[in-house]
C-alpha cells in the first residue's frame, strides 16, 4: 500500500509515495470541479500539464496507476463534478547524458529557473549525432539536480530553439517551475519576440500569417503548411529596417510549433537568410547585388535571434522580461546591408 498525499492545484509538486522505504515516484490528486464535469478522464489528466503526453497517460491508465474515487479509472471515464482522480507518476532516472562544462551565458537565476542566452550552433537535445556538447549537457553540469517529469531526467527544457537559432531560452530546475512554465507555454502566455534577416523587400510594413505547420507529406525531416496532420499556428511580423536585397524583420508568434517561423516566412516569399533548409538555399542566387550576396552566403546559420521573452514567474507571480541583442554575425550583416543600401 503506497503513501498518498492530495495535490489539487494543478501545478503543485507532487507528493512523493514509498514502496520499502524509497522514494520511488509521486502521487497528484485533482479534484473536478463543475465547468470540467463531463470531460474524458485522459482529457482531463493531459489538461492538467503534469509532464505527461496523452499517449503516456493513456499509458498509465492502462497500467493501472490511475484511480477515479479510489478505484481504477479508464481513459474514455466521463468525470463528474467532485470526482477525485489519482495519478502515480514514476519518479525520475537518469538519462544517460553526461554533465559537460560547456559556458553558458546566463542572464537571470534562482533556486526556480535560470534564464540562458543560447548561442548559434549549439543543440537543445541530445539526438542522433549530436550525443555530446548539447546544452542539455551544459546544464546537468551547472545544475546538478534538474527537475526530472514523467519518470525520465528531462533537465528542465520547456522550449527549444533550432541549433542555428540563437537567443532566449529559459529552463526550469524544480517540478514546481518546469509544470508551471509548460502551462504558459501550452496556454500561449509566454510571450516570445524574435528578430529575423529575411530575403527581399516585403510589400507591406506587416502582417499575420495562419498557417497549420506540421511534417512535411514527403521529407520526414522539415516541416511543410502542407501537412496532412498539421496544427494550428500563428506569427505576426513587421518590418523593423529595409535593406533593399532584404529586410530586418520583428517576430511574434502565438503558437510555438516546430521551425514554425522558417516555414511561415518562407510560405509570405520571404526565406530567413542563410536557411539552406526552408528557401535560402536558391533565393541567394537572386541577390543581384555581389557583395551583399557574399556577405550573406557566408553566414552559416540561418538568421533567427530570440530577442525578447517574457513570462509569469511560475513560483514567486512576478513578470520576468529579458532581451538579447543581436549576436556579431546577424549585427554585422545587418550593418553591411544598411551601408549598401544606401548607395
Amino acid at each position: 500500500m503506497v503513501g498518498d498525499e492530495t495535490q489539487d492545484q494543478p501545478n503543485a509538486p507532487a507528493g512523493h509515495w514509498m514502496d520499502n522505504g524509497k522514494s520511488v515516484g509521486r502521487r497528484v490528486r485533482f479534484t473536478v470541479a463543475s465547468e470540467q464535469s463531463g470531460l474524458r478522464l485522459d482529457l482531463f489528466l493531459t489538461a492538467r500539464e503534469i509532464g505527461l503526453s496523452r499517449t503516456q497517460i493513456g499509458r498509465a491508465v492502462d497500467e493501472g496507476q490511475v484511480q477515479v474515487n479510489g478505484r481504477p479509472g479508464r481513459a474514455g471515464r466521463k468525470l463528474k463534478t467532485g470526482d477525485v482522480v489519482a495519478i502515480d507518476l514514476p519518479a525520475a532516472r537518469p538519462s544517460g547524458v553526461l554533465p559537460e562544462a560547456i559556458p553558458l551565458k546566463i542572464l537571470y537565476e534562482d533556486a526556480s529557473l535560470l534564464v540562458i542566452d543560447k548561442p548559434a550552433g549549439i543543440v537543445v537535445h541530445p539526438a542522433a549525432g549530436h550525443s555530446s556538447g548539447t546544452l542539455v549537457n551544459a546544464l546537468l553540469h551547472h545544475c546538478r539536480d534538474l527537475s526530472g517529469i514523467g519518470g525520465v531526467l528531462r533537465p528542465g527544457i520547456v522550449h527549444r530553439l533550432d541549433k542555428g537559432t540563437s537567443g532566449l531560452m529559459v529552463a526550469a530546475k524544480s517540478d514546481e517551475a518546469h509544470w508551471g512554465l509548460a502551462g504558459q507555454f501550452k496556454r500561449h502566455e509566454v510571450r516570445k519576440t524574435y528578430l529575423a534577416l529575411v530575403y527581399g523587400d516585403p510589400k507591406t510594413d506587416g502582417g499575420r500569417i495562419e498557417a497549420a505547420v506540421g511534417r512535411h507529406p514527403t521529407d520526414r525531416k522539415r516541416m511543410s503548411t502542407q501537412s496532412r496532420r498539421g496544427r494550428s499556428a500563428v506569427t505576426v511580423w513587421r518590418v523593423r529596417e529595409r535593406y533593399r536585397v532584404a529586410a530586418l524583420l520583428e517576430v511574434n508568434i502565438e503558437t510555438g510549433r516546430t521551425h514554425q517561423i522558417r516555414v511561415h516566412l518562407t510560405e509570405l516569399g520571404h526565406p530567413v537568410v542563410g536557411d539552406q533548409v526552408y528557401g535560402g538555399a536558391g533565393r541567394i542566387r537572386t541577390v543581384g547585388d555581389p557583395a551583399a550576396r557574399a556577405r550573406m552566403k557566408a553566414l552559416d546559420r540561418q538568421a533567427l535571434h530570440a530577442w525578447h521573452l517574457a513570462f509569469t514567474h511560475p513560483v514567486t507571480g512576478e513578470t520576468m522580461r529579458f532581451a538579447s541583442p543581436l549576436p556579431e554575425d546577424m549585427a554585422g550583416l545587418c550593418a553591411f546591408l544598411r551601408e549598401r543600401g544606401k548607395g
